[in-house]
């Protein structure tokens, strides 16, 4: 099962056309409800919603996307998948939201876009390294969403998780 959370902006519905387009590609999809303000806590609610952890692809766009890095840094879910991932604030590339990004064992997928102010492409080219397993796509001329390109990036999550290692 995929679990995808909203932005900061966003609720769980408008995550829906996500999900949809998984569902229609034969994946099993749910939405996960974040509370608003800080991602810390945050992750408690997420996790809550999360049935059969251990073999949950979990994953969200901006802060959802973090929330679930930071759940997944304190727990393995078998992959993580950050859609616009918010390295760092608009203005702010100097303060990058990875220190928890080592502690993340699951194979990861981030999709971005190239001209996402929440993520200068080049920092987010180099902070993929930081993880321990990960792909990066990025969309030229896209910004802080992916709306315009969804059904390329549901695409990439489709094949991401058919080349996940069987589950146990």
């Amino acid at each position: 099962m995929i679990y995808l959370a909203h932005g900061a902006s966003g609720n769980a519905t408008s995550m829906q056309p996500h999900v949809d387009g998984l569902r229609g590609r034969g994946l099993s999809a749910a939405t996960v409800q974040l509370p608003r303000g800080a991602a810390e806590r945050a992750i408690d609610p997420y996790r809550a919603q999360v049935a059969d952890y251990a073999d949950a692809i979990i994953g969200g766009h901006s802060f959802g996307g973090r929330v679930a890095s930071m759940l997944a840094a304190q727990e393995s879910p078998r992959a993580l998948i950050l859609l616009s991932y918010p390295l760092h604030r608009p203005g702010r590339p100097d303060e990058q939201r990875t220190a928890h990004w080592p502690q993340i064992q699951c194979p990861v997928l981030l999709l971005s876009g190239e001209s996402d102010p929440f993520a200068r492409i080049d920092l987010l080219r180099a902070a993929v390294h930081i993880l321990l397993s990960a792909e990066l796509f990025s969309y030229p001329g896209v910004g802080h969403g992916l709306v315009r390109v969804l059904d390329d990036a549901l695409d990439r999550i489709a094949v991401f998780v058919s080349g996940l290692p069987p589950q146990d």
